[in-house]
C-alpha cells in the first residue's frame, strides 16, 4: 500500500507516515524501482500499535517502545511498558497520599512543624530553589527569623508545602495549585480540592484503560512479527 493509504485510515498526513518511519516507529518500507515507499499489513499494525500506545504512555515512551520492537529488542520494549505501568501506579499512590493528606488539615505536631528550608527540602526530595519558587508563586508563606532572615516553616506552612508537592507530582501547574491552597488555607477544609481530585482520578483511570488498549495492539504487532 502507498503512504497515503496508510495515512488515510488514521486521518494523518503522508508526511507523518514518512516521519514515523524515519524515527523507527514503523519498520523500514520497501522501495519501488522508482524509489516510492510501499507499505504492508505489518506496517499498518505497527502504526495502529503506536497510536494506541500514545494515550497511555505518552509520545516519548511510545516511540521508544516501537523503536525497540522494530530493532528486535522485545525485552527492552516490554521493560519500557513495565516502567510506564510503574509510573502510573506511583501516580495512583501519589493521589492516595494527597487524599490522605487532605483528610486531616489540622496542624501537624510542633516538632514536625517549625523547620528551615534545607531540612524541609530534603524531607520532600526537592531543591530549596523549588521551595523559593513556590513561595514566589504564593503557595507558601514562611515567616522570617528577625535576627537571621532565614525562612521558618510552621506546621501550617509544612502542610501547604506537602499539598503543593503532591499536586505538582500529579501534574498540576503552579498557577492552578496556588488558588487551591489559598482556598484551603482560608476555608480550613478540603472542599476546594474535591473536584480537582475527581479530575485527577478520572485522568488516571483513562490512562489505565488506554494502556490496556495499547497492550492489545502491541501484542498483535508482536505476534505479526513472529516467524
Amino acid at each position: 500500500m502507498r503512504p497515503v493509504d496508510l495515512a488515510r485510515e488514521h486521518g494523518l498526513s503522508t508526511q507523518a507516515i514518512r516521519n514515523y518511519e524515519d524515527a523507527g516507529i514503523l519498520p523500514a518500507a520497501e522501495r519501488t524501482a522508482h524509489g516510492y515507499r510501499t507499505y504492508t499489513p505489518p506496517h499498518a499494525q505497527a502504526l495502529r500499535a503506536f497510536l494506541s500506545l500514545l494515550p497511555g504512555h505518552g509520545h516519548q515512551t511510545a516511540t521508544s517502545i516501537m523503536q525497540a520492537v522494530n530493532r528486535g529488542a522485545t525485552d527492552e520494549a516490554l521493560r519500557l511498558v513495565d516502567e510506564s505501568h510503574c509510573r502510573l501506579l506511583d501516580d495512583r499512590r501519589t493521589l492516595q497520599a494527597v487524599e490522605a493528606a487532605l483528610r486531616d488539615l489540622a496542624p501537624v505536631p510542633q516538632e514536625r512543624g517549625d523547620t528551615f528550608i534545607g531540612p524541609l527540602a530534603r524531607r520532600l526530595g526537592i531543591r530549596p530553589a523549588t521551595l523559593r519558587k513556590w513561595e514566589n508563586a504564593g503557595l507558601v508563606r514562611p515567616r522570617r527569623d528577625p535576627r537571621t532572615g532565614y525562612r521558618i516553616y510552621s506546621a501550617t506552612d509544612v502542610r501547604d508545602v506537602r499539598l503543593a508537592h503532591q499536586l505538582r507530582r500529579g501534574g498540576y501547574p503552579l498557577e492552578r495549585i496556588a488558588p487551591l491552597i489559598a482556598q484551603v488555607r482560608s476555608a480550613g477544609g478540603v472542599a476546594p480540592l474535591e473536584s480537582t481530585l475527581r479530575d485527577w482520578q478520572g485522568r488516571l483511570s483513562a490512562r489505565g484503560r488506554a494502556m490496556l488498549g495499547g497492550a492489545a495492539d502491541l501484542d498483535a504487532y508482536l505476534r505479526a512479527r513472529e516467524p
